[in-house]
């Protein structure tokens, strides 16, 4: 599942892919992964990682990107996300693992492009208006940025997200979508190291 938009400021293509869409290690196993409905994604249902050893997404997309710089980002959220009382509340109990590995994301495309960036996952959540921080937040993490100069012959963009360092397991993580927009639509919050 995948979405195509237009900006309705800047008129440029965006697109966001369904964490449905991607290849997940394990994803058939329900001690590791499950599937849970929420409002808060435009697919209206997210992946939850339970508890893996080996942490491994990926997927790819073809299309005719006009040209532009293009950033490829991941939505995930750590704690699990519920309604209470109609009103939202975050579960941060099965959370854990993050911290002691740094997540590494890749990208690739069909014309020879490639980037590898690593940071770890925390639940600081994004900076808000008054600089605050909001635990229990989205977070985009960046993948990176990839060129196109011409949309013919078609684009084929590949990326990943895995943390596979078996020394310890992790869980706690939803798995939104990867959004791909172009890199002056918005600031990005979050940057590898």
């Amino acid at each position: 599942m995948q979405e195509v938009w237009l900006d309705r400021i800047s008129g440029k293509i965006c697109m966001s892919i369904s964490s449905k869409a991607l290849l997940i290690t394990n994803v058939e196993d329900r001690r590791h992964w499950n599937w849970f409905p929420t409002e808060e994604s435009r697919f209206h249902a997210v992946a939850y990682c339970q508890q893996v050893w080996w942490f491994e997404l990926s997927g790819a997309v073809s299309f005719p990107f006009p040209p532009g710089i293009y950033t490829v980002t991941f939505r995930v959220h750590l704690g699990k996300i519920f309604k209470r009382l109609g009103r939202r509340a975050c579960n941060f109990e099965h959370t854990h693992g993050w911290d002691l590995g740094p997540v590494r994301y890749e990208l690739s495309t069909s014309d020879g492009q490639h980037t590898v960036n690593e940071c770890f996952i925390d639940d600081a959540g994004q900076d808000d208006p008054i600089g605050n921080i909001r635990r229990g937040s989205w977070i985009e993490y960046k993948v990176g940025e990839f060129i196109v100069s011409t949309s013919d012959p078609v684009t084929e963009v590949r990326f990943s997200m895995k943390q596979i360092d078996c020394t310890h397991s992790k869980g706690g993580l939803c798995v939104d979508s990867v959004s791909i927009t172009p890199s002056d639509l918005k600031v990005h919050p979050r940057k590898g190291v």
